[in-house]
């Protein structure tokens, strides 16, 4: 998805930090709101990217179409409300990331719309604009994917009629293999078709259409 050219990793780099540390900032003062100090203990309600960010996650993320944070511990017995608040908790990173996506589309419009920057693209700044949109909304359609460790599967399972929670519970376990298997068959396997690159150019193609004026 992205190449190893080293001004594409300066113009990536602030973008992709600021998304991963938003989005884990956003789970863990949701968290310590609704009555779990669990994170807000471990100094995880910190706007310091150095406080969220995985190595290894954040290196895969910079070279690789994958990557990661340290998940935010959580513990549903402090909420007031577990099932409710726990849910909110799970939406709070997801949507941090749509609030994102939307601040860097209204600075592409304020800068005369996608066209005018894509005569400037030699300029590092309107790079880095377009992938203020693209990273940020292809992180929140990623972990809203109802698979085993994302957001999405937190927030599946508290939608779920409770005759429906056990049989999606027993899904976690294949849940990272399907998650490897939708980012590296396209790429490895050589097949045309991406169904993830899909499901999250659509919200992005949107995004930049309706809000960025393209």
């Amino acid at each position: 998805m992205f190449g190893i050219d080293p001004i594409d990793l300066l113009t990536r780099m602030p973008v992709v930090l600021l998304a991963l540390t938003v989005h884990e900032f956003a789970h863990a003062y949701t968290a310590y709101r609704l009555g779990d100090p669990t994170a807000y203990q471990l100094g995880r309600c910190s706007l310091n990217p150095l406080r969220h960010l995985d190595p290894i996650g954040t290196l895969c993320i910079m070279f690789a179409p994958i990557g990661w944070a340290k998940p935010v511990p959580v513990n549903p017995l402090n909420f007031r409300q577990p099932g409710r608040d726990d849910l909110l908790v799970s939406v709070a990173g997801p949507l941090s990331n749509i609030a994102q996506a939307m601040v860097w589309a209204l600075v592409v419009r304020a800068f005369g719309g996608t066209e005018h920057l894509l005569t400037n693209l030699g300029n590092p700044l309107y790079v880095m604009l377009l992938l203020g949109v693209l990273v940020n909304v292809a992180l929140a359609v990623f972990n809203m994917l109802p698979l085993f460790p994302l957001d999405g599967f937190h927030v599946m399972l508290h939608l779920l009629p409770s005759r429906s929670k056990a049989g999606f519970l027993k899904t976690q376990r294949y849940g990272l293999f399907v998650i490897l298997g939708l980012i590296l068959l396209p790429r490895f396997a050589n097949i045309r078709f991406d169904p993830l690159g899909t499901i999250i150019w659509y919200p992005v193609g949107f995004v930049l259409q309706y809000v960025a004026g393209a």
